[in-house]
């Protein structure tokens, strides 16, 4: 695998982790955020991560290593970011709104907010980077649907943190460092799967990133769509970013 072929993957994960900034700058500089735009935004996101799945990564999966393997590969996947959702208490990631008063606790409780961000973003990295190194067609649609649904995470992190300490600066440095281990899983995937990497072992990652991105819509970014009462937004949110799909899988 030829380095300048590694520059835009790496880069594409790093700008995926770091969307999280744009979240710490919402929840510090907007006072009233659109619950109907986030619903959108947040469909858009897991109508982008389902298509793809589903209707590339599986069939060209399917096509190199057979359906048996596949089908093993893509739940796997989802097995591996459910033990993380089992690792990590899942209430610390949708946000604060059961925090204390008192400031310290509500520091402490956005520190671990950041920590169980930083892990759930791991596998994101691994899935943003493999799929542009297989195809960068794939791989910018992934980076701008997951960077989208960063932006929420960023404001979970940064709002506690500001909140108790009225320090912006700190509060944003929690919220691009929780997004950092993107592009750490990624580096991560690369150094691991580098010396074994054949057409067969990537359609297996690719497989397995499938996995991750339905379970991560599912469980994720749905869930939060739907809470906001905002249904109708999240469905166009959905099918928009499958027809987005559809049509530059089309033209590209």
């Amino acid at each position: 695998m030829l380095s300048q072929n590694i520059l835009i993957p790496l880069l594409l994960s790093f700008l995926t982790g770091s969307s999280t900034v744009i979240g710490g700058l919402l929840s510090i500089y907007i006072k009233k955020f659109n619950k109907a735009y986030l619903a959108f935004s947040l469909g858009l996101s897991a109508g982008v991560m389902v298509y793809i799945s589903f209707l590339e990564l599986i069939p060209s999966s399917i096509k190199e290593i057979g359906v048996l393997p596949t089908n093993f590969a893509f739940f796997g996947g989802m097995i591996l970011v459910m033990i993380i959702d089992f690792l990590i208490p899942h209430e610390l990631i949708e946000g604060c709104s059961n925090l204390e008063k008192e400031n310290k606790m509500i520091l402490t409780a956005g520190v671990t907010t950041a920590l169980a961000i930083a892990v759930h973003n791991f596998p994101e990295g691994i899935a943003v980077f493999m799929s542009s190194l297989e195809n960068i067609k794939l791989g910018i649609p992934l980076f701008l649907a997951i960077a989208i649904h960063n932006i929420p995470e960023g404001m979970a992190v940064a709002v506690p943190i500001y909140y108790a300490t009225r320090n912006k600066r700190k509060s944003l440095v929690y919220s691009f460092f929780s997004g950092m281990t993107e592009p750490l899983g990624a580096i991560i995937a690369f150094l691991l799967l580098a010396p074994f990497l054949t057409p067969a072992i990537l359609s297996l990652v690719l497989a397995i990133v499938a996995g991750i991105m339905v379970y991560i819509s599912f469980d994720e970014l749905l869930p939060v769509c739907f809470k906001s009462c905002e249904g109708h937004y999240s469905i166009i949110g959905i099918i928009s970013g499958m027809v987005i799909m559809a049509i530059s899988l089309y033209l590209f």
